[in-house]
């Protein structure tokens, strides 16, 4: 379709022109000189525009998600993305015409392009979010994406980095590469991805695999750049309502993280490494002599080689120190402990397996199609070509064996892969080309041989390496071999949250440290108090100092052993955070501008955070600190988890630092839902729970949910096998009413429950409590302001519980 003549346009549309001048203001003086549009055509389900050097295809996801690629002339477009899993859902677009150029409307979305000189920008709900300085260009050697930032904006995103929460000023390599032993700066570590957010609340994710880097500005020129080596010029801009809403529309673009299982949340027993299975069974005898929750122990390179060269690829079991590997398993389990064993995808020549491999034509290529081999620390090795149907086939047969045996989880350790020499040669491109999702895929091996042959279980799926989307397949990243140091405790917060915001909720660290032998009490505690408050505790390190608390000294492994215990005690609550990262993408530690978007003193903080939407945590990070600053957000009030202190939203407070544990706070008005102390999870049951109501007389009406199911069916919400319990509270002049409802599945056998509610910040004795207009006993505090009743909640059943005070 050509651009109408200026009369008509202008009859029909005299307003567009001033609006395109408002949105594209800002950026006026960097519009590009070299481009203009020649026509555009309206194809329903996208737009394309044609201008002097290519084309650009302008296609909405949603109300709230608009793809842009573009087509330089001579290329083809390639429609595949290893990102992109959401269908295009069908819309009312709306398509506008002036002298000026045309705007492409969809619900709250608007797309404006500029014909001359050439400039799109993108809208939501009348706000402008960005747009495209030059678009795209070829500048020494790299093709370029670039963009107009605003001057205030701070900018999130690139994956696993430590810079500090704000990472604007930053030229960001998008190359999957270890830093071993890092502290509190990491500019390139395991895990990058093309994906930005900004503080202005929206994000674009650069939909293009080969490596590159992500420009946040580095020169000052108000600019962001995405630069790569080949391959798509597409991007998706996802904006939303709130971060919330924001993190739902970029997890439905990419797919949602699955629910690991229940025991994943549970403490693990891991080092480098566990060298027979005499000492494996004598460090979980110790676990249950101590009584110390454990539920999986982690086995590192040992177990298919009894040195850590040479050995790699052997993928079996070293018989002469794992004599009886299968009978061990099965004692574990029988336990309750799970083993989870690591895998990597090197193929040593001194290996058990080389030959087969070989023989099998599983390995990369050099490109004279002959298996690749080079040397790294490990020896010399070749590299399984995830990409070729045959070398999948191959590798997830020998995990679908070992999972026979009785391994429950999986570790794909240096999956970047460590070292990927360019000129290597996979079934889908060259290392380059291919670097950044090989972890990403290989993780998706792993998730489909689940689904194909064990459909009944949850993969759990430790990795170190990914991708854009990788939480689809059930990847559990961690930060990489973190130095065993203050330092690197510091920037763990940062990370885990910047990718939380990116999909990838599961992020955690080595907790302890990994790298080096620093002995230090005090960092060791912390770190695994901070544990408690992240997605997955699992304490590892290098073996030269214990990683496990059964081994460190009794008062020390006494405060582990608290730790742990609150870990178990929470599980129904960081299960139903499970739940809702599952069904709407949130993540688990979120960061506190989550709470108040528009306040720019949170747009750098990554010292205290919120886990899930009700408590506030404040990590220990330095040395000897004996209070510490926190700021609590400011649409409630706040209370010490441990003793009930009350804190005004809105306020920054010092508070004093106990060794016991880490400063946490719960919100006004919230439902915490605890379980009783348990040895694992295999012992774990929703009959039993301790409901904490934190009471505030400013909040009139509260609700609380706990999520349920048997913690081992993949899909159990999809398949009706589950329980979704709701709390409700409302506050009336000279009454408290507590109700209690459940929405379950048509598979699920609702059960009754012991529950003992305990109701916090109540200031004076109840006259009385009533259950469905019955009289209940109940334990008045005076001095910690607790009131506590123990009642059944029959199944099926929805019971109010009134809590009466006198006028």
């Amino acid at each position: 379709m050509k651009i109408p003549a200026k009369n008509n346009a202008m009859t029909k549309f005299r307003t567009i022109k001033l609006v395109l001048l408002i949105l594209l203001a800002p950026a006026a003086l960097a519009q590009n000189l070299q481009r203009s549009m020649q026509s555009f055509t309206d194809k329903g389900e996208h737009l394309e525009v044609v201008t002097n050097d290519g084309r650009y295809l302008i296609k909405p996801y949603s109300d709230k998600i608009i793809e842009t690629s573009f087509i330089p002339n001579g290329e083809r477009f390639n429609p595949e993305s290893h990102a992109v899993v959401l269908a295009p859902s069908k819309l009312k677009t709306q398509v506008k015409v002036s002298v000026a150029g045309i705007e492409y409307a969809i619900a709250g979305m608007l797309v404006s392009i500029n014909k001359s000189p050439f400039q799109i920008s993108y809208a939501y709900k009348g706000k402008p979010l960005i747009s495209e300085k030059n678009g795209y260009a070829k500048k020494d050697g790299a093709e370029v994406l670039d963009f107009n930032l605003d001057a205030s904006e701070a900018l999130y995103g690139a994956g696993a980095r430590a810079l500090g929460m704000n990472r604007r000023g930053h030229r960001l390599p998008l190359y999957n590469k270890a830093h071993y032993g890092y502290e509190e700066r990491s500019s390139q570590m395991n895990f990058s991805m093309p994906l930005v957010f900004s503080s202005k609340m929206y994000g674009i994710h650069f939909d293009n695999a080969p490596i590159g880097f992500l420009d946040f500005d580095s020169r000052k020129e108000n600019v962001l750049a995405y630069e790569t080596i080949s391959g798509r010029k597409t991007y998706q801009v996802i904006a939303g309502d709130s971060w919330e809403d924001i993190a739902a529309n970029y997890t439905s673009l990419t797919g949602r993280q699955p629910l690991p299982p229940r025991w994943a949340f549970g403490n693990f027993a891991s080092r480098f490494g566990y060298h027979s299975e005499t000492e494996a069974r004598s460090i979980l005898d110790k676990f249950t002599a101590e009584q110390i929750p454990v539920d999986a122990i982690i086995f590192d390179l040992y177990w298919f080689g009894k040195e850590v060269k040479g050995t790699m690829g052997n993928l079996a079991f070293d018989t002469d120190n794992f004599p009886q590997p299968k009978k061990m398993m099965a004692d574990f389990a029988a336990k309750g402990i799970k083993t989870i064993l690591i895998t990597e995808p090197f193929i040593l020549t001194t290996s058990g397996k080389w030959n087969e491999a070989v023989q099998k034509n599983i390995l990369a290529t050099d490109k004279n199609g002959q298996p690749f081999t080079y040397d790294f620390y490990f020896g010399n090795t070749g590299l399984i070509d995830i990409f070729k149907p045959e070398a999948k086939e191959w590798f997830w047969n020998i995990y679908k064996e070992l999972n026979n045996s009785g391994v429950a989880g999986w570790w794909g350790d240096l999956g970047e892969p460590e070292v990927h020499p360019s000129g290597l040669q996979h079934q889908g491109g060259s290392a380059d080309q291919v670097h950044n999702i090989y972890g990403h895929n290989w993780a998706k091996l792993i998730a489909d041989g689940y689904h194909k042959d064990f459909p009944a279980q949850r993969p759990f799926i430790l990795m170190r390496s990914g991708y854009s989307g990788s939480q689809r397949f059930g990847m559990i990243p961690w930060s990489g071999d973190v130095n065993r140091s203050w330092g690197g405790l510091r920037p763990q917060p940062e990370i885990a949250l910047q990718m939380g915001m990116q999909g990838m909720a599961y992020m955690h660290s080595d907790l302890g440290g990994f790298a080096g032998a620093n002995l230090d009490d005090e960092l060791y505690t912390r770190w695994l108090q901070y544990g408690v408050f992240q997605p997955i505790f699992r304490p590892h390190a290098q073996e030269e100092v214990a990683a496990e608390p059964v081994l460190r000294e009794q008062k020390i492994m006494a405060l582990a052993k608290t730790a742990i215990e609150l870990r178990y005690r929470l599980l129904p609550y960081n299960y139903t955070l499970a739940f809702e990262n599952n069904q709407q993408g949130l993540p688990l530690m979120r960061p506190l501008f989550y709470e108040e978007p528009h306040n720019e003193k949170l747009f750098a903080v990554s010292d205290s955070y919120l886990w899930g939407h009700e408590f506030l945590v404040s990590p220990v990070l330095k040395a000897g600190a004996k209070e510490a600053q926190v700021y609590f957000p400011v649409k409630n009030n706040w209370f010490d988890f441990y003793t009930d202190q009350q804190y005004t939203g809105g306020s920054t407070q010092m508070v004093a630092l106990q060794a016991e544990h880490i400063p946490v706070f719960v919100r006004g008005g919230a439902f915490i839902p605890m379980s009783r102390t348990i040895q694992n999870t295999s012992h774990y049951s929703s009959r039993e729970l301790d409901l904490h109501y934190y009471h505030d007389a400013a909040v009139k009406t509260g609700q609380g949910k706990m999520y349920d199911d048997n913690g081992e069916t993949p899909q159990a919400f999809e398949k009706g096998a589950y329980g979704l319990l709701q709390f409700s509270s409302a506050v009336k002049r000279q009454q408290v009413l507590i109700s209690l409802s459940s929405k379950n599945g048509q598979h699920y056998q609702d059960v009754d429950r012991t529950l003992s509610l305990v109701l916090h910040n109540i200031q004076s004795k109840p006259h009385r409590v009533l259950l469905q207009n019955k009289a209940l006993d109940f334990v008045w505090d005076e001095n910690k302001k607790l009131v506590s009743v123990k009642l059944v909640w029959r199944k099926n059943t929805k019971p109010v519980v009134a809590i009466s005070f006198r006028k």
